[in-house]
């Protein structure tokens, strides 16, 4: 094990070389193309659309990156950066359609009726030169507390009985004018000014919208072009525990059960009086109860549970605080559908955790975390469509396809990757034999290899071609020694 693990390691840190797509990543073009031919002629993929999308698909999980440059070096210099790119750019691929195409194969291979739906928003750092990077604006940086240039996008994923897939995304853009509202708002206040005298907050233009309305119309565009799937509920954090967010998410996704957070002082009707949802729940005993989170290890948690009135949504909602062993205070789920069991909303609410681990594979196995400079709206979101298409292809794998269906451990993204490393090696020396004249035809490789793989710099440590110094004692100065 030793052994195979140093050798996943070299694959890792180097370019894998290919000469040909492999089996199951042409299979997945091919009825790609099928998809989008039934759909609509128009939509066609021609011979040369489809081997580059496949090329592009294996570069990426060669790689880890989205970079022409080393996706010609991978294909030994048969295709050059700039056609690469060309392709990228102009040719006439039906990009706004590849996605979901892509996930009636998944749904077909797998059977997939229904899933919960997950909502997470992640970021993707950038330089600070981000002059040609679309929608570059500056985040909230966590590993140090600042801030930094970077991406916003939102995710939905669907969680279901098999696999977790993702489903919806878009690129979230800050309005300029409220940002700076923001700054300036909360300058004045740090300078003790009163709010009437402060400018009242800018009308948010529609070219900007919130990360709400933007995860409203990804939600809408899945149902309208998946209407055989099955939402049985809806879950995200507390960013989407609004009125506005849960009752229209509920209503797109056929009145859905959605499953938020709300903050602890948020005000609550009782008894023709107000109080806060912790104040609330301060005298009523809790339940000790074990949960399997995501039907997983037991764990043992304290749960208070009611149907109340929430102020802020102007209705009554089903409100769960629950406690986990250890942690000191209660968090506040919220629900939008009264009818459901609160052990049932929590068991749903724990499949929430499951889109971050997507953004992690997805930053971290599928290109998005590395180079992906790809300027403009529609380089950004073609170099993210070919990412999240990345996603569905190593759901096709036969391995994965084999371990899921005969009821095995998913296998996760980062095997994947290691697996078709080793099966491009393997393909690559496999046609250098086949081949008609494999002693010149390794040798031609060996050249290209030495050419563009191995890079000869000067270095500073040894002296050749350097003046070497005078170092022995001088005669005129021997009577020094006596002094």
């Amino acid at each position: 094990m030793r052994y195979i693990a140093s050798f996943l390691k070299i694959i890792n840190e180097a370019d894998v070389l290919i000469e040909k797509l492999l089996p199951f990543v042409e299979n997945y073009t091919e009825s790609l193309n099928t998809e989008l031919t039934e759909s609509s002629p128009g939509m066609t993929l021609s011979k040369s659309q489809k081997f580059w999308l496949g090329f592009c698909i294996t570069g990426i999980i060669l790689t880890n990156s989205i970079n022409w440059t080393a996706f010609s070096r991978i294909s030994i210099g048969r295709y050059k950066k700039t056609a690469l790119s060309w392709m990228f750019r102009h040719s006439k691929i039906a990009w706004e359609h590849l996605f979901h195409f892509s996930l009636k194969i998944i749904f077909k291979v797998y059977g997939i009726t229904k899933g919960v739906v997950s909502i997470d928003d992640s970021d993707k750092k950038r330089s600070k030169c981000t002059t040609k990077i679309f929608g570059a604006n500056k985040i909230k940086d966590k590993s140090t507390g600042g801030f930094c240039m970077g991406q916003s996008l939102v995710f939905l994923v669907l969680v279901t009985p098999k696999i977790t897939i993702p489903i919806g995304y878009a690129f979230h853009v800050p309005d300029p004018k409220i940002s700076e509202w923001v700054k300036e708002d909360k300058r004045l206040k740090k300078a003790g000014v009163p709010k009437s005298k402060r400018s009242k907050k800018p009308v948010r233009s529609d070219e900007y919208p919130t990360i709400s309305s933007i995860s409203i119309a990804i939600l809408k565009t899945f149902v309208q072009q998946h209407p055989e799937i099955k939402i049985e509920a809806i879950v995200a954090d507390a960013l989407y525990g609004n009125a506005e967010f849960m009752d229209e998410a509920s209503k797109i996704a056929g009145s859905a059960q959605v499953i938020s957070q709300i903050r602890y002082n948020q005000n609550i009707s009782f008894k023709n009086s107000k109080k806060s949802v912790e104040k609330y729940f301060e005298n009523i005993q809790p339940i000790q109860k074990t949960i399997h989170i995501r039907g997983g290890k037991g764990v043992v948690v304290l749960i208070k549970s009611a149907r109340i009135h929430v102020c802020a949504h102007r209705k009554k909602r089903f409100v769960i605080a629950i406690k986990y062993t250890g942690e000191e205070d209660y968090r506040y789920l919220v629900a939008s559908d009264l009818t459901w069991r609160y052990a049932d909303i929590i068991d749903a609410f724990t499949l929430r955790w499951l889109v971050e681990v997507f953004i992690q594979d997805h930053k971290g196995n599928e290109g998005w975390g590395n180079l992906t400079k790809q300027p403009g709206k529609d380089g950004s979101y073609r170099s993210l469509t070919l990412s999240l298409l990345v996603d569905h292809c190593l759901l096709l794998h036969p391995d994965q396809v084999a371990s899921i269906n005969n009821k095995l451990p998913a296998k996760t993204v980062g095997s994947l990757c290691d697996i078709v490393k080793v099966d491009s090696i393997l393909s690559f020396v496999e046609q250098i034999i086949h081949s008609d004249d494999p002693e010149s035809h390794f040798k031609q490789i060996s050249v290209f290899l030495k050419e563009h793989f191995v890079k000869s710099n000067d270095s500073k440590k040894h002296m050749n071609l350097k003046p070497w110094g005078n170092y022995q004692s001088s005669p005129s100065l021997k009577y020094k020694a006596f002094c």
